[in-house]
């Protein structure tokens, strides 16, 4: 059973031999072929007994190459997916090199289709990763034009210069997670849907996450605005239009819309004669709030207002709707309810000072009762829940139906900007929470060099002023008290603009190596647990806070930012936040790590948006940046 090439050996070894010598050999090889098993036996046990050490040693490595076998060679097609339905992508990516036979087991659409349903759109329970979405764009007019003419997808790509800095002479294409079907010449092909095979969706958003993780971004800064961007909303999928919209809102009194596929201005919408400081749109209607006291309703797609609100007694600063209810809160520290079935409007009273945002949930333990059609159409569907979020530290959650403050969350020492929403499994959100807070009690209290130490030097860069007292320190059992220790990459300097502030900084991402805060030391049953809410602060405090909304209590504390946090977004992966210190963060939603920091505002980042590919981010230096991990190769 020998191969090819040692039969070629042997008989070239042979061939060297006398002609007495191959005779001899030759009779041997024959009569050990003619005898029959049982002798064939006898007369190897007979050799081996007369063979010294290197001769036993030469047929030990010889019948190592001889009995291999393939055990995939052997076994039905179905055992062989079964054993390689064990292995991780890593281990599949190896065993597609071993040969022709293996590529094809390995690289078998249903095993790819595992491995991405149990990393995609959420964390792998085995190996802790997971990665992107990514839903499926339609194709911009560019991509489309450049598909015609059998241009390279990359080619579109807008480049990153050796400096680091954005390249704007391309636009970015849209990214497809499935390309769609070519046009069809026949109506038997109508049906047929083309589809990639999985491990090249794997593939595809195994790079994304490793680009995220990396800090390995494509930029680029919109510039239109006069004045800083206060708001921003990015909207990837609308069925009235076939792009990505993007609009924001500035303290030049204007609203500018955008085309994201092409990265152009649509247009400019003005109306409103103070600055705008809250926004939201969806598919027809524009909603915008501004310091003027004023709500306004347009069409985002013409320019036209629809229709303007007046309640307020001073400045609308925040604002939210969803299908039934308009939400807006105010410097005059009201929250106004506005109904959009009648057209009537009522306020909720609590807040301090100035109410900075509102975010409305539909809690899905109550029964949702909509009013019926004789009820007060002033009535709000039972189940209509709002946050609210103020200057005077508080946040405080409401029942729309009753029109009451059923909860507050305390534990901010400054105001709170800016408040999101996000659905965890519970199971694994109490698992972590018990072992951090086990971690943060097993370690030794100490103070130095925390964020909340009364030891901080007061008037310098990076620290308070010296006529603003350093709040106390939280308990040492303080979920969070421990932060994680941050190893900064070679250059890193958040405060090097405040040495030269007219200097233009250079756009980047750095990288953080983060040690994990803790490891459960049980796995996590997530088979019946249901989806929890879970509450994300962000606050001039420089801190982040997750908050248990059920319970009320603080799950973990983020510490980074030098200076106050403006904006907080989130998605079922990662935490992102922009400060006042001009930089945005990129944290681990489960863990609280900050995995990656972003400089190159010249201004406080004041808004911020998060897709499954890239961040949106707006800033009191007037620009719009876009930081595009997808589009980096």
């Amino acid at each position: 059973m020998a191969d090819e090439g040692a039969n070629v050996a042997m008989q070239q070894s042979l061939d060297a031999l006398p002609l007495a010598e191959r005779e001899a050999v030759n009779r041997i090889w024959s009569a050990f072929s003619s005898s029959p098993h049982p002798s064939r036996a006898l007369i190897l046990k007979g050799i081996l007994t007369m063979c010294c050490f290197s001769q036993l040693s030469l047929l030990s490595n010889e019948l190592q190459n001889i009995i291999r076998l393939d055990p995939f060679s052997v076994f039905p097609h179905e055992i062989s997916l079964r054993i390689l339905a064990c292995l991780d992508a890593i281990s599949l990516g190896r065993a597609a090199q071993v040969s022709r036979r293996w590529r094809g087991l390995a690289d078998d659409d249903a095993l790819w289709k595992g491995i991405c349903e149990q990393h995609i759109d959420k964390k792998c329970n085995k190996c802790g990763w997971a990665l992107p979405l990514m839903k499926r764009q339609l194709p911009s007019p560019l991509k489309r034009q450049r598909a015609d003419t059998d241009t390279p997808v990359h080619a579109i790509k807008r480049i990153k210069t050796e400096s680091g800095c954005f390249s704007s002479e391309t636009p970015i294409a849209s990214r497809e997670s499935t390309p769609p079907p070519p046009p069809s010449t026949s109506s038997a092909s109508t049906s047929e849907v083309r589809t990639r095979p999985w491990k090249n969706v794997y593939c595809e958003r195994l790079k994304l996450e490793r680009n995220w993780r990396n800090g390995r971004f494509v930029g680029r800064t919109l510039k239109g605005h006069t004045d800083g961007v206060m708001c921003l909303q990015y909207a990837e999928h609308l069925a009235t239009v076939k792009y990505p919209v993007l609009i924001t809102g500035s303290y030049d009194h204007t609203v500018r819309v955008w085309n994201m596929a092409e990265g152009k201005e649509l247009r400019c919408i003005r109306g409103h004669t103070r600055a705008i400081r809250a926004l939201q749109f969806d598919d027809v209607k524009l909603i915008t709030g501004s310091m003027d006291a004023s709500l306004r309703i347009w069409n985002w797609r013409t320019g036209e207002c629809v229709r303007e609100l007046q309640g307020h007694s001073a400045g609308v600063v925040t604002l939210n709707f969803d299908s039934e209810v308009l939400v807006s809160g105010s410097v005059d520290t009201t929250v106004r309810v506005w109904n959009f079935r009648n057209q009537d409007s009522f306020v909720l009273r609590g807040h301090l000072d100035w109410v900075n945002s509102v975010l409305l949930w539909t809690d899905p333990t109550q029964n949702r009762v909509s009013p019926s059609p004789n009820a007060d159409p002033s009535d709000v569907s039972t189940g209509k829940m709002l946050f609210s979020s103020s200057d005077d530290g508080m946040i405080r959650l409401w029942d729309l139906a009753n029109r009451a403050c059923i909860r507050s969350f305390t534990g901010h020492t400054g105001q709170v900007q800016s408040l999101k929403l996000l659905m965890v499994n519970r199971n694994k959100l109490m698992t972590q929470y018990v072992a951090r807070l086990q971690n943060s009690r097993s370690s030794e209290p100490s103070t130095s060099g925390h964020p909340y130490s009364s030891t901080l030097p007061s008037g310098l860069p990076g620290f308070a002023p010296a006529n603003v007292s350093i709040p106390s320190p939280p308990s040492s059992d303080h979920p969070g008290y421990q932060s994680p220790e941050l190893t900064p990459p070679d250059g890193f300097d958040p405060t090097a603009y405040r040495t030269n502030p007219n200097s233009l900084p250079i756009d980047a991402a750095y990288s953080h190596v983060v040690k994990p805060r803790y490891v459960p030391d049980q796995p996590v049953d997530v088979s019946d647990s249901k989806p929890a809410p879970i509450l994300v602060t962000g606050s001039l405090d420089n801190t982040i806070r997750v908050w248990d909304v059920e319970s009320g209590r603080v799950l973990n504390t983020l510490f980074g930012h030098i200076e106050g946090v403006w904006a907080v977004a989130g998605d079922k992966l990662r935490i992102i936040s922009g400060s006042h210190d001009r930089t945005i963060k990129i944290w681990d939603r489960d863990t609280g790590a900050c995995q990656t920091t972003l400089v190159g505002h010249r201004g406080a980042v004041t808004c911020v948006a998060l897709t499954d590919d890239k961040i949106v981010s707006g800033s009191d230096d007037g620009d719009v940046k876009i930081w595009d991990f997808g589009a980096y190769d």
